[in-house]
């Protein structure tokens, strides 16, 4: 049997958890948790009685895409250290979460249209995050954080 002391095995300090690290794993917890919960109150909403649109469905399923596309950021950054390429590709990723998913939330929920033109800008942000961490994965940054 275990002592309490050592019954967790996660070190949160800094050293091995990038602050940038859990706040892409919160980000990406928050983005999941925000999904589904805009899933199920848009299958009640009677703006969408007719049935959702298929443009909110798109921003739904990207938005729980890139969610954990978050999760797997903060992820990476706990094992590779810090390395702007990685939180560029995070950055990036919330980025798109806001210029294309809750853009599109507000114009179909809330008839908000004054942003519309910046929805392509939010799918441009998400391509760009993905080719940004491929950048940063391979690239390296020569650490790799290991508990001895």
């Amino acid at each position: 049997m275990s002592s309490p002391s050592s019954a967790n095995t996660f070190d949160y300090s800094d050293e091995v958890w990038p602050h940038s690290a859990r706040w892409f794993l919160a980000l990406g917890a928050i983005s999941a948790c925000t999904s589904v919960v805009f899933s199920a109150a848009f299958a009640h909403l009677p703006v969408f009685a007719g049935g959702v649109p298929t443009a909110v469905q798109t921003a739904l399923s990207q938005q729980q895409f890139h969610s954990l596309g978050l999760l797997f950021i903060g992820l990476a950054l706990r094992v590779c250290g810090a390395p702007r390429w990685l939180q560029a590709a995070g950055w990036l990723m919330v980025l798109g979460l806001l210029l294309f998913s809750f853009n599109l939330y507000a114009r179909h929920v809330l008839g908000w249209d004054a942003l519309r033109a910046l929805v392509p800008w939010g799918g441009a942000a998400w391509i760009l995050a993905w080719l940004v961490l491929a950048m940063g994965l391979a690239h390296g940054s020569g650490k790799i954080n290991r508990q001895t």
